[in-house]
């Protein structure tokens, strides 16, 4: 028959197995939150500057069609 201090030390030997499992996959999850930020971050920036871009592009339009006379305003 197991002892019961045996028991529970193996009991709390396999629950540090686990939590050492666990907190390994929480380190890569972190990694990889990480890289999802920093990629999100550089998609949002482009993002920003298609914005001036178009916003430039609308500008130099509204001109060239009030040259052209072909604006309704």
């Amino acid at each position: 028959m197991v002892e019961p201090d045996n028991l529970v030390l193996e009991q709390l030997r396999a629950i540090r197995t686990e939590m050492g499992k666990m907190a390994n996959g929480m380190q890569t999850m972190s990694a990889e939150m990480t890289a999802v930020r920093q990629h999100l971050g550089g998609v949002v920036t482009i993002q920003e500057h298609d914005h001036t871009d178009i916003a430039e592009i609308k500008v130099r339009l509204d001109r060239i069609e009030r040259r052209l006379e072909l604006s309704d305003k």
